[in-house]
């Protein structure tokens, strides 16, 4: 069944946002000597265009943008970043869209976790506040791109894009087809003006995102811990033994590593292992 007007038109908005976003990301990336993947052929790693990956559950899921350390064409890296981008008109389709990309992203980042991914999304049209500081929540960097400057960078090219739930599918045909035909220069000047008009949103969610990958480890503890764990029946019972603990006299068999990781960003990375060789291949993955 064809896509309805009004969805074809919130496709190109999503689109849109993915072209104006694609040439930042790309020098962002290729500064750093990241790669970033995106919407194509990519052979050896998935099968088809779309950017595919899957969560921890073992379900995959399409997403807009992922950059990845010690990627290429041909070999699938590790991913720092998760970025989706969304269009939605109506607040009352806001929070499906961002419950949606939660769903999607969230599950991924946590099977990564190692990683400590950065979580994005650069939003479009109209949303609730309720519905952005939901993502915020859960560590989502976003930005925002009120309906308004959408309506007024289409206006300088001439387009009529002030839509509400009685446009006919006529006028929504009728707009698609003058956005499809745009010349060039256009087209690059409608991206323009998106992008200027939320300029200051653009460089604070570009500037945590370069605080966020430019990490630097800045301290590594490891804590080898020993003796057996002392049960109890009652809280009661608990507090007698710790009031009575002498630390000095503590001893045991090894037990456990604990380690944590600390990066220049404010990150810390732990983890808990019981032997050397799993303490190793943990640091070693965390440095590469």
């Amino acid at each position: 069944m064809a896509a309805s007007p009004s969805h074809r038109f919130g496709q190109i908005i999503g689109n849109l946002l993915e072209e104006i976003l694609l040439p930042v990301l790309l020098q962002f990336c290729d500064e750093r000597g990241l790669y970033l993947d995106r919407h194509g052929e990519r052979a050896d790693v998935r099968k088809g265009v779309k950017v595919s990956w899957e969560d921890k559950y073992g379900n995959l899921h399409d997403l807009d943008f992922v950059i990845e350390k010690n990627g290429s064409a041909r070999e699938r890296g590790k991913p720092v970043a998760f970025i989706e981008a969304a269009w939605r008109r109506y607040t009352k389709h806001s929070r499906n869209k961002v419950q949606e990309i939660q769903g999607a992203v969230m599950p991924i980042a946590e099977k990564h976790e190692l990683d400590h991914p950065f979580l994005g999304a650069i939003l479009a049209g109209v949303f609730t506040k309720g519905s952005l500081d939901q993502l915020k929540s859960v560590g989502f960097e976003v930005v925002y791109l009120p309906y308004e400057t959408i309506v007024d960078a289409f206006t300088a090219v001439c387009i009529d894009v002030s839509f509400d739930e009685e446009t006919s599918d006529a006028v929504f045909a009728d707009c698609i087809a003058q956005i499809e035909s745009l010349a060039p220069d256009k087209r690059a000047l409608l991206k323009k003006l998106l992008y200027d008009a939320n300029g200051a949103v653009f460089d604070a969610f570009f500037m945590r995102l370069r605080k966020k990958l430019d990490r630097a480890i800045t301290r590594v503890a490891v804590l080898p811990l020993f003796g057996g764990p002392n049960d109890f029946t009652s809280t009661e019972a608990a507090l007698g033994f710790v009031n009575g603990f002498k630390a000095g006299a503590a001893a045991g068999d090894f037990r456990k590593y604990e380690v944590s990781v600390g990066f220049s960003n404010g990150d810390e990375i732990k983890g808990i292992f019981t032997t050397k060789e799993q303490v190793k291949a943990f640091l070693e993955y965390v440095q590469d």
